[in-house]
């Protein structure tokens, strides 16, 4: 650890092009998942890369039964294909691995517990998100069933992002804070099972929505504690409805199935999808008609 440094995502040079979608199994896929998922795949397709599809299903009690088919099935009918297949759930051993080699301690605290001790701490909230003071760093465990959280280092991390081309840089203590790297039920975090993942697919672009920019600096931390490359980010514009409210599942966005279900075809669903970023295409076009697209308008020009 270099106390008080600064890191900058970098680069990856020497690997083979490789990008990735990752839905969770979490409810069908509306037109914001789709913009996204589709955003990936035109990246890796118009640089002749690998693409991955990536079920992120660690989350055992959002995982809703069926829905991994699912979005099998809508990315299939938008033309969106992939070169191999992956399941979070069935590499814990991976995560268990890289947990091992980082130092973390155990946390008890409950979420009002922590909000107190946010609350208490003088300088808190010092960014957007509340911060873990370090309130269990130093106690001793209680046997209880705990999360792991993993002591940051003292460094400011910058990202130059891929699509909006602005720099984001956090100090991890301060505005980040030791996060959760297991929680207390055993399920591993979004965050070391993403680096984990991207790390040992060979993931060298990710192309995924603009509400993950605030989480990268940690996982490229992450990446440099574990000595794993750094991939390129690239972080997509959310879809929003005419109200400027952010198309989600829990929104009541209409789901790619219920647009399948209704008629639509899926060359027009693509065409909404495209000019939803500005694109000027046709009322129906294929994915494949939509790479030269890409290449003129597309990763955030």
């Amino acid at each position: 650890m270099v106390t008080g440094s600064m890191v900058t995502g970098s680069m990856v040079t020497g690997s083979m092009f490789t990008g990735r979608t990752a839905p969770s199994p979490t409810g069908p896929m509306h037109p914001g998942n789709a913009r996204t998922a589709l955003l990936a795949w035109l990246h890796t397709r118009l640089h002749c890369g690998r693409h991955l599809l990536r079920i992120e299903d660690l989350d055992t009690g959002r995982i809703r039964p069926g829905m991994s088919d699912l979005i099998r099935t809508d990315l299939t009918w938008l033309g969106l294909d992939w070169d191999a297949e992956y399941s979070q759930s069935e590499r814990l051993d991976h995560y268990a691995a890289a947990l091992a080699r980082l130092r973390t301690y155990p946390c008890t605290c409950t979420r009002r517990e922590i909000q107190e001790a946010i609350q208490a701490s003088a300088g808190a909230p010092h960014g957007s998100e509340p911060v873990y003071p370090g309130t269990c760093r130093h106690r001793t465990s209680t046997g209880s069933p705990a999360a792991r959280r993993w002591v940051v280092p003292d460094t400011t991390i910058c990202l130059s992002d891929g699509w909006s081309g602005e720099t984001l840089c956090q100090h991890l203590p301060t505005e980040v804070g030791d996060f959760a790297l297991q929680r207390g039920d055993g399920v591993y975090a979004y965050h070391l099972a993403a680096v984990v993942d991207d790390a040992e697919m060979g993931v060298t672009d990710i192309v995924r929505g603009a509400d993950l920019l605030s989480s990268a600096p940690r996982q490229i931390a992450l990446q440099g504690a574990l000595g794993y490359r750094l991939p390129r980010y690239f972080h997509t514009p959310l879809m929003t409805d005419f109200g400027g409210v952010r198309l989600a599942k829990r929104s009541g966005a209409p789901s790619i199935q219920a647009l399948r279900d209704s008629g639509l075809s899926p060359k027009r669903v693509l065409s909404d999808l495209a000019r939803s970023l500005g694109w000027n295409v046709p009322q129906e076009v294929s994915a494949a008609e939509l790479i030269p697209v890409y290449r003129e308008v597309g990763s955030g020009k």
